[in-house]
């Protein structure tokens, strides 16, 4: 079989090649060549959607295992399932819209387009890795060119919030070094296929409480990505600092991997663990919730209340998953996608109006939606579909979290459903803010959203529609393998490991 997984992780990498060679002084082949750099992967993504095998269970598109380091029993080995489908689609996706954003950078292209397809091998070889080293091996790729997009392309504290980014990121990747040379040493295997079986016979860590301490290391590790209070404070920092393009890519794809790591690591090798700290997950992701909804209302910087907003909404991930309800599940991953899509379209929401206005200031705006009525129009559908609306993917997947968490954690899913209300406030309060009552003088001659950011949101709406109407097209895929980690867990529990 041809290694599609191969190709779509590292064809953005040839891409970065191909630029680092090209003239500086060629902006225009730069853009274009970044562009034909992220077009195969997703046409790529595309065909694996429709073409993965709904009905089946087992990993599929699987390449290896082959030995890569044969000494210390190191393998390549890629794979894909219902889990790691819709997060691979949402990489493809939002790289591509992220190119097209990217459009107005004009400072070092030569080293930001580099750098960005660096940073997309990185992000999609996580989504694809089925060797735990392999693994930790994409996860640091991501750190580095996200240090220097923030550092260098950011705004006036950018080295503050780059810097603050990669210390906290890098004490997760610390911790996760750590686990993954105990699981070595106990199992002698990289492979998260053979360490799941492994685990199925209380092995390779019997001790529960060394097990207990392995995935509080992993948890700490993947909580600080999401990120989740309190490991939360760098998040609103680097988006603000960081250009839209990579808001996009910290919002959309880098917060998702701290949830796919749980949901791939933590579950399958602690279920006991698991288990364990599953009332601990459900807590965090309700103070998340209401926490980062309150916080979001209390912002009068358009950029840094949807950074917040995301620091709610991700909660509803941790409530789906703590259930351990095939529901909750389903909703929990489904979230992760939708999420991803709907905060694309607000930070590019904000950038088309950042780069007008220059300021971000909500209560500095006023009446936009006389002359930017499509403006106002996508941001509507961008606004409704983050509070949840029915009809819009929002509510699809916050419903199922809801319904899996009421099923096991009923007090903490009521205190969660209450930030429903919170979002709503905060949504419509800043629509009207931006686009109702009487026009601003300042932007009298505001001009209207252009082509080229419009062929970066429009793209988006229809996603948030289609799943709003017929989420069929997600649930199927991704239902039998949630289904099948949330009973493989669920079985610790009951014999009661």
């Amino acid at each position: 079989m041809f290694p599609v997984l191969s190709f779509i992780t590292f064809f953005p990498l040839l891409g970065a090649a191909v630029i680092l060679l090209l003239p500086r002084d060629k902006g225009p082949r730069i853009r274009w060549t970044a562009l034909a750099a992220v077009t195969p992967p997703l046409l790529a993504a595309i065909r694996i959607f429709f073409s993965f095998d709904r009905a089946a269970e087992q990993l599929q598109f699987v390449e290896g295992p082959i030995a890569w380091i044969p000494a210390f029993n190191i393998q390549y080995f890629m794979g894909i399932d219902g889990l790691s489908v819709p997060m691979v689609l949402l990489t493809a996706l939002v790289s591509f819209i992220a190119v097209i954003a990217s459009w107005g950078i004009d400072k070092h292209l030569k080293a930001y387009f580099a750098l960005f397809l660096l940073l997309d091998t990185g992000m999609m070889g996580v989504f694809c890795a089925l060797d735990f080293f392999l693994f930790y091996v994409f996860w640091e790729v991501m750190l580095l060119p996200m240090y220097f997009l923030i550092g260098i392309w950011g705004g006036p504290r950018r080295e503050y919030a780059a810097i603050k980014f990669f210390l906290y990121t890098l004490l997760g990747s610390v911790l996760m070094l750590l686990v993954m040379l105990a699981f070595y040493f106990y199992g002698n295997s990289f492979s998260l296929v053979t360490l799941a079986d492994q685990t199925r016979h209380l092995g390779p860590l019997s001790d529960p409480t060394f097990r207990r301490l392995c995935w509080m290391g992993l948890f700490i590790c993947f909580a600080i990505k999401v990120p989740i209070v309190p490991f939360h404070t760098w998040l609103p920092d680097a988006h603000v600092e960081a250009p839209t393009p990579i808001s996009v890519i910290l919002a959309a794809v880098l917060l998702k991997m701290g949830t796919y790591g749980i949901l791939r690591i933590c579950y399958p090798l602690l279920p006991d663990a698991t288990n364990h700290y599953a009332e601990l997950i459900a807590v965090i992701g309700m103070i998340s919730i209401v926490y980062g909804a309150l916080c979001a209302m209390a912002q009068k910087d358009f950029k840094k209340l949807i950074a917040y907003s995301s620091v709610s909404h991700m909660g509803f991930c941790l409530l789906g998953m703590a259930s351990m309800t095939p529901e909750g599940m389903n909703g929990a991953v489904l979230q992760m996608f939708n999420h991803g899509i709907i905060t694309s379209m607000l930070f590019l929401i904000v950038g088309v109006v950042y780069d007008r206005a220059h300021h971000r200031d909500l209560n500095g705006f006023g009446g936009l939606a006389h002359p930017m009525p499509r403006y106002a129009t996508i941001t509507s559908l961008a606004f409704f579909a983050a509070l949840g609306l029915p009809g819009l993917s929002g509510f699809v997947s916050e419903v199922l979290c809801f319904m899996g968490g009421f099923k096991t954690f009923r007090l903490y899913t009521v205190i969660s459903a209450t930030s429903v209300v919170i979002t709503a406030a905060y949504m419509l309060w800043t629509f009207q803010r931006i686009f109702l009552g009487r026009l601003n003088e300042r932007y009298t001659a505001i001009s209207e959203i252009n082509g080229r950011e419009m062929l970066t949101l429009v793209p988006l709406g229809v996603i948030v529609v289609v799943l709003g109407i017929y989420p069929r097209f997600m649930l199927d895929l991704m239902n039998l393998s949630l289904s099948s980690l949330s009973s493989a867990v669920s079985l610790w529990k009951v014999a009661g490991l």
